[in-house]
């Protein structure tokens, strides 16, 4: 830490990430088996110049937060826009001489960048990235008009690097109904200057799925991954009275499933498969049923152990695939539901989950509806040796 200054980072994660058109919001959301989030609290968590990290969450989403950073991390609510989150964050900072203020959604966020806001702080009071623009700028909407100069023009990033009074005096003083592209403006506006430092291609905005595609790229790119697939299996017996649970949703039904825990055979079978890709046993390795702390449990717990198992190892969850085996409940009407459940349980997009449904033609004792079966594939890639 540099001498004589208390430098704090705080991580905006408080928006709903629709664009993103996934099962969570997309700073939740995985890229190369981790959520995204993760990277850019990483990356101001090991440098020496960074006292502590604040992430600024949505209301309702603190344990999310915390199960996608596996830290002591500090978790703030932020406001209904992205200027009062960022006020919150500051507020939080307590005895900050200087704040990063960075955007979740740009999770590749380098050493190198933060050395550069770092010493632009020692004389100056506010700093930024950017990058020069490159592709040549037109004015127009149908027809091509006049050529932009684009000698002086910059796209801007984060962390946006500021001491900590001129940000305070910046929001204090900033009109409640007009919203702020970003926090350089509000300080420029009170007259302090920005410093400009070198970005990095490496800081590009995730908000489209196809940005999440050249995410996983670029992840894949520096990694040497193998791919496995391992396959689930498990039945539960049907009984009058008790509850059916699959995919960790609730179907109503004349009888339920017996079992361990809730007995949600389609997420023990999923699990196992998981399980099985890192070759770590199967779900009674982990959760004996004779331990009773066990009985009645949400399976969606188990198969969040299994997926953090194998972000543990720093492997991804690339497809899952289930196929449950009943002449009764229909799971058709169901289905949607299931796959956006197991989606928010793995983080994962809904492209990446098929759930699907098939009979015995009353054969066997599914056809007898005695018991309902499920068959779970899933596929992953774990760090490994080149091919």
């Amino acid at each position: 830490m540099a001498h004589g200054q208390r430098i704090v980072a705080i991580i905006v994660a408080a928006g709903t990430g629709v664009r993103a058109g996934g099962a969570v919001p997309k700073q939740y959301a995985r890229i190369g088996g981790r959520p995204m989030i993760a990277y850019s609290h990483d990356a101001f968590a090991a440098h020496p110049a960074i006292a502590e990290t604040i992430v600024v969450v949505a209301a309702g989403q603190q344990r999310m937060a915390i199960e996608a950073l596996d830290c002591d991390a500090t978790i703030v609510v932020g406001g209904a826009t992205r200027r009062e989150s960022v006020a919150n964050g500051v507020a939080a900072a307590g005895e900050a001489t200087h704040v990063l203020v960075h955007d979740a959604a740009r999770p590749f966020l380098s050493a190198a960048v933060i050395d550069s806001l770092v010493a632009a702080l020692k004389t100056r009071d506010a700093a930024i990235p950017v990058l020069p623009v490159t592709d040549t700028l037109a004015r127009g909407s149908v027809l091509l008009g006049d050529i932009v100069p684009r000698s002086d023009l910059n796209r801007v990033q984060t962390p946006q690097a500021f001491a900590v009074e001129a940000l305070r005096a910046a929001h204090a003083v900033w009109p409640a109904d007009e919203e702020a592209t970003d926090d350089a403006q509000m300080v420029r506006r009170l007259g302090v200057g920005v410093a400009l430092v070198q970005g990095s291609a490496m800081l590009e905005k995730v908000t489209h799925p196809e940005d999440f595609a050249a995410a996983e790229a670029r992840v894949a790119a520096n990694s040497s991954y193998e791919t496995r697939t391992a396959m689930g299996f498990d039945v539960h017996r049907l009984e009058t009275g008790e509850e059916l649970w699959l995919c960790g949703i609730l179907i109503p039904h004349d009888k339920g499933l017996s079992g361990h825990s809730d007995a949600d055979v389609a997420l023990h079978a999923l699990t196992d498969a998981l399980l099985g890709t890192i070759a770590a046993g199967d779900i009674g390795t982990h959760f004996p049923p004779s331990d009773p702390q066990w009985k009645g449990a949400d399976s969606g717990q188990f198969l969040q152990h299994a997926a953090k198992l194998i972000a543990e190892k720093r492997g991804r969850i690339d497809f899952v695939d289930l196929t449950i085996m009943c002449e009764a409940p229909k799971i058709g009407p169901h289905r949607a539901a299931m796959t956006a459940r197991i989606a928010d349980l793995l983080g994962l997009t809904l492209d990446r989950v098929s759930v699907k449904a098939t009979t015995t033609e009353r054969l066997g004792f599914t056809g007898r509806g005695e018991g309902i079966a499920a068959q779970a594939v899933a596929t992953v890639r774990v760090p490994g040796a080149p091919a």
